[in-house]
């Protein structure tokens, strides 16, 4: 049994993510988030609803305790959020770290999106500084589309495309949490194939 934690639970990627893990009875989702109520429809066995603040190391920490592997899927303070998780996930001696950021963090895409960036720079450099077995996801501008269609593109690499399926990142996702092992250390650009 995996236990994955799942911060920021009641974002609108993980509500497509989370349906997708929950698929294979090998995995345990503790789903954290600053107000689970949209969250109680989700009734199953392997879940775990806990409510809480990422900004809040207590409780983050607590959330923690006995988890496999945190996805991190947070909007707002990144720095501050990234800081935290890291300190909390050292603390509990986990290791590793799915982080959502954004296309564009390195420049890779050929345009400046200037300071709205800094947030999602200033929190992968957090992660990739951090020594976890971190995988940072920078996906294009999310669409419904339900195909799982994407290309992947590491640091260092022109970013190509503008737009992937919330679908096609829980495909990604869910492969990360299959194989543990797989793009550790890796920052992956992830757009419609």
């Amino acid at each position: 049994m995996k236990h994955v934690l799942v911060l920021g639970a009641t974002g609108s990627l993980a509500n497509v993510v989370i349906p997708v893990l929950l698929k294979n009875p090998d995995i345990k989702l503790t789903l954290f988030a600053r107000n689970i109520n949209p969250l109680s429809k989700i009734l199953a066995d392997n879940v775990c609803l806990v409510q809480g603040d990422v900004l809040n190391f207590v409780q983050l920490n607590e959330a923690m305790q006995g988890q496999d592997i945190v996805y991190a899927n947070l909007a707002g303070s990144l720095k501050e959020m990234a800081n935290n998780v890291v300190k909390a996930m050292k603390n509990q001696h986990l290791k590793r770290l799915i982080w959502i950021s954004s296309m564009g963090i390195y420049d890779e895409t050929g345009q400046s999106h200037g300071a709205i960036l800094q947030p999602y720079r200033d929190s992968a450099k957090v992660i990739e500084q951090s020594g976890l077995d971190y995988t940072l996801i920078r996906p294009a501008w999310f669409t419904n589309d339900a195909a799982i269609d994407y290309k992947l593109t590491t640091k260092g690499q022109p970013f190509i495309g503008s737009q992937v399926s919330r679908r096609s990142i829980a495909a990604l996702i869910d492969k990360l949490i299959q194989r543990p092992d797989y793009a550790i250390g890796e920052s992956l650009g992830i757009a419609k194939g």
